[in-house]
């Protein structure tokens, strides 16, 4: 059984009726229901405004995935919340991060650059092509599919060269741009999905659904084993004691991590 978590920030849903029209349950429930038909999944959800984001050591220790959507209010989400999924995707949890999440503050620290982008709201087709047929993540496609009305996004994607790309899409108005790209950051694996802007019904779309699905497949850990930092929450000493009987040479000046005597 894959634990999943689904968090979004719960507030265009909310706030707009337009995308309410869309997605009466939010985004994160859209979600849940497609995901909802793998049965080896056992599927959460959780919001932004909810008590410590929604998301706290214990939901996160048995998390596997978690999916991420956020556009309005990136700067809401708690410091220590981003702390707690850094630490577990570094540990080997797996992350995917879904269209306007490329700002969020996750994201951000986990590539170490702004992320920027261009953009443009003209309600255009986007037509994904698939890089790599091959990969589990692209299992079920044809070579390309289209989504009648989305968001442009546009190059330059101000974020480290991706261990693989999966997609690129071309817009309507001309624009090309990477939109499923594959990281890993110390045991996790990372997946960034460009489309799901919260005003046109993406996520309505099976194409999308099933590389939502395969992602998550893909990005959940392989191996029970963790890498533990043993810094976090409160530094502590890592000094190991010699395999070999050798002498000590020279002197040591400390560490601060260890108690000074």
């Amino acid at each position: 059984m894959t634990n999943v978590v689904i968090w979004n920030e719960y507030i265009h849903e909310v706030e707009n009726e337009e995308v309410k029209k869309i997605y009466p349950n939010g985004i994160h429930n859209c979600i849940k229901d497609f995901l909802s038909i793998d049965t080896n999944l056992n599927i959460k959800t959780a919001t932004l405004r909810e008590n410590q984001n929604g998301l706290n050591e214990e939901i996160l220790r048995n998390c596997d995935v978690i999916i991420w959507w956020g556009h309005k209010a990136h700067d809401e989400v708690l410091d220590s919340t981003v702390d707690l999924v850094q630490r577990r995707v570094l540990e080997g949890m797996g992350l995917v991060v879904l269209h306007s999440g490329h700002h969020s503050k996750i994201f951000k620290r986990l590539m170490g650059t702004n992320c920027n982008l261009t953009w443009r709201e003209y309600g255009e087709k986007e037509r994904l092509w698939i890089c790599n047929p091959g990969h589990p993540i692209c299992e079920g496609l044809e070579p390309y599919f289209e989504i009648e009305m989305e968001e442009m996004y546009g190059e330059p994607f101000q974020v480290p060269a991706p261990d693989e790309t999966l997609f690129t899409s071309w817009f309507e108005g001309g624009e090309t741009f990477r939109s499923g790209l594959l990281y890993k950051r110390g045991n996790g694996q990372i997946f960034y999905f460009r489309p799901g802007h919260e005003a046109y019904p993406t996520y309505h779309n099976t194409n999308v659904q099933k590389v939502v699905k395969n992602a998550v497949n893909f990005v959940k850990p392989k191996s029970k084993s963790i890498w533990d930092d043993i810094h976090s929450p409160t530094p502590k000493s890592n000094r190991a004691e010699p395999i070999e009987n050798i002498n000590k040479k020279g002197f040591s000046v400390g560490h601060p991590t260890e108690n000074k005597k």
